[in-house]
């Protein structure tokens, strides 16, 4: 079954992200991660997104209108920072990785199964996103 871990993190962390990649405090943490993850063959995809109320656009359509509005759709303390796709056997095993998970330290991490599209579009839809 398909994972994915949904990272939101403070808008200081994506400061962060902007330090030397030499930075163990930061990166340190999560070259461990994403290598525990290749490790254990269950990483399928994923990466960090920029800077939400710099680079985000939301859109709509209403009535046939879209309607475009600069930044995120939420103004909120915690931003979508990232994601990560996983193949993994249960829930459990994806709620264990996500608490392994640095951003889980000073964001939050939301796990949710993706949905089996083979129902819809059949076995040759695709399958999920690899990265």
């Amino acid at each position: 079954m398909h994972y994915i871990m949904l990272i939101y993190e403070p808008s200081e962390q994506f400061d962060e992200r902007r330090r030397p990649t030499e930075d163990t405090a930061h990166w340190g943490a999560w070259r461990a991660y994403h290598q525990s993850l290749l490790d254990a063959g269950i990483y399928q995809g994923g990466g960090p997104l920029e800077r939400p109320d710099t680079t985000a656009t939301t859109i709509r359509v209403r009535g046939g209108e879209r309607q475009v509005q600069d930044g995120p759709y939420a103004d909120t303390k915690e931003q979508l920072g990232g994601f990560i796709l996983l193949e993994l056997p249960t829930l459990d095993a994806a709620l264990a990785w996500a608490s392994r998970c640095p951003a889980a330290e000073y964001g939050a991490v939301e796990v949710r199964p993706l949905a089996d599209l083979t129902r819809i579009f059949g076995p040759r839809h695709g399958g999920p996103v690899r990265g």
